[in-house]
């Protein structure tokens, strides 16, 4: 088969023209986010510096970030330079700090290439092809920074302030990896060694300042709880004491009740029989005011009113009889005088009036002496009625009186012995109060005696064992025996006790009302 040559040339361009297109295609670069293209094969500016010298300045290399650029194939040329970010180690041994003191120090920095176009040349020239060699350059740039900034500090202030530790560094790096177009993002202080124990020794005075408060921190605690401990135990001895004595007091009150329940029988018998004696005691006084009554009603104001009227009726006679006679006076005076004066006229009359009035001054003294009789007699009458009254009175009040005791004797025959020592109860304190008089009148009292002031109440209380002893002589009563037998024997041992010695005795009798009370001697 033969090709016309039409048809040969049109073939051939089409391939020519595919052929270019794939040429400028394969011609056109585009960057990445963490690269930077570097096209160079541009002449660059002449410039003259201030010194006169002319060169050629960098404008020639275009710097091209995140785009497209078309590479114009053998006139220009790409290269790539990587804006990743490098982890770099760093590390120096034997740094000297500001003492004098060797350490070893391990760190790490983030360094990349800057991102404007002055960086990325100036680290184009630097390590375009060699970008390896960022890692060495910066760790020995960083690794000389260390020793510079150990050199100024202490130990303590490095390990006190790693940030600013850390800043210095970086501050005194940054001129050095700036010139390189690097950048320094951070740079971290891992680990510092200080030569021999330094170190330790240095964390020692904390480590037992903080085991010394650690301990004493646990002396308090287990302290705490001990006292905690021992309070609990004593509030539990506390709580266990009043149980007790709570049981105690039920305890007693139980027994209390149970006396008190066991004694009600006897006492309330007590208690009525007292009650009794006090209603026929009642009973008796009652009976004898109706009695003392009665006697002033039926006897003594009749006495009285018939005493009255025979003293009225004698004053009236007495009166009478005085009036009459002088009635009969002034009539025989009158005739007296008359005789008298007839006497004088007639001559005689002299010596009959004289003898008239002998007459009757005579007769007037015989009147007088009638007067006088009478009235004796109307006052005898009077006095007679009167003790005639009174006796009546005596009589009716000894008969009240009888009929007393003989309602009390036929009591105190019901209630026996307990009506005796009632009674005894009732006149004990006069008997006490009888002894101790003499004493109570002594103003001042020296006492000679082995017992001391004791004596003086010994003495009273032997006086008042005498007194009881006297008494059962004269009614023929064991009165000891009797309160003994009673269960007054504690009347009598505290009649016989001695009082105590501080120069205030006092002694305990019985009143009326049966209860203690203390009469004071002095």
């Amino acid at each position: 088969m033969t090709f016309s040559p039409t048809l040969i040339a049109i073939a051939g361009i089409v391939v020519l023209v595919v052929l270019l297109v794939l040429l400028i295609l394969s011609r056109i670069k585009v960057a990445g986010p963490n690269q930077a293209f570097l096209v160079t094969g541009q002449r660059g500016k002449s410039v003259t510096s201030a010194s006169g010298e002319r060169s050629t300045d960098l404008s020639g290399q275009k710097v091209v970030m995140g785009a497209s650029v078309f590479v114009i194939p053998v006139v220009q040329k790409l290269h790539t330079i990587d804006l990743s970010s490098r982890r770099i180690p760093v590390g120096i041994r034997g740094a000297v700090s500001k003492q004098g003191i060797k350490c070893d120090l391990e760190g790490v920095a983030i360094v990349k290439v800057g991102g404007n176009e002055g960086s990325i040349r100036a680290a184009a020239q630097r390590f375009l092809n060699q970008q390896a060699g960022i890692e060495v350059f910066t760790s020995e740039v960083l690794a000389g920074a260390l020793r510079s900034i150990v050199g100024r500090l202490t130990i303590e202030e490095i390990i006190r302030d790693r940030a600013a530790f850390a800043s210095a560094v970086a501050e005194e790096a940054e001129s050095a990896l700036t010139g390189q177009g690097l950048i320094l993002d951070t740079f971290q202080l891992q680990d510092i060694q200080a030569e021999g124990s330094y170190l330790a020794d240095l964390g020692r005075p904390e480590a037992a300042r903080v085991l010394k408060e650690a301990a004493i921190a646990e002396a308090r605690a287990k302290q705490a709880a001990e006292q905690e401990q021992l309070l609990a135990q004593e509030a539990i001895a506390i709580a266990n004491r009043q149980l007790n004595l709570k049981q105690a007091e039920i305890s007693a009150e139980i027994d209390a009740a149970k006396a008190q329940a066991a004694a009600a029988g006897p006492l309330a018998q007590a208690a009525q029989d007292q009650q009794v004696l006090l209603e026929q005691e009642k009973v008796a006084g009652r009976t004898a005011a109706l009695k003392e009554r009665q006697l002033d009603t039926e006897v003594r104001k009749p006495a009285d009113a018939d005493r009255y009227r025979i003293e009225q009726q004698a004053e009236a006679n007495k009166n009478a009889a005085i009036f009459r006679a002088e009635a009969e006076r002034q009539s025989t005076i009158a005739a007296a005088q008359a005789t008298a004066e007839q006497a004088r006229l007639s001559g005689e009359g002299e010596r009959a009036r004289r003898s008239a009035l002998a007459d009757a001054e005579a007769i007037e003294g015989e009147k007088k002496g009638e007067a006088e009789r009478l009235r004796r007699q109307a006052i005898a009458a009077a006095v007679e009625s009167e003790g005639a009254a009174d006796a009546s009175a005596i009589l009716a009040r000894g008969q009240a009186e009888a009929k007393a005791m003989d309602q009390r004797s036929q009591a105190f025959a019901t209630y026996g012995e307990a009506a005796v020592l009632d009674l005894l109860v009732k006149v004990l304190p006069e008997i006490v109060s009888a002894a101790s008089a003499p004493i109570s009148a002594i103003d001042k009292m020296t006492v000679i005696s082995t017992d001391g002031a004791a004596g003086v109440t010994k003495s009273v209380a032997a006086n008042v064992a005498q007194g009881l002893q006297l008494s059962s002589d004269l009614t023929g009563v064991d009165l000891g025996k009797m309160l003994s037998r009673l269960g007054g024997a504690s009347a009598v041992e505290a009649a016989g006790r001695t009082e105590p010695a501080d120069g205030a005795a006092a002694r305990s009798a019985a009143d009326r009302d049966g209860k203690a009370r203390t009469i004071p001697v002095d």
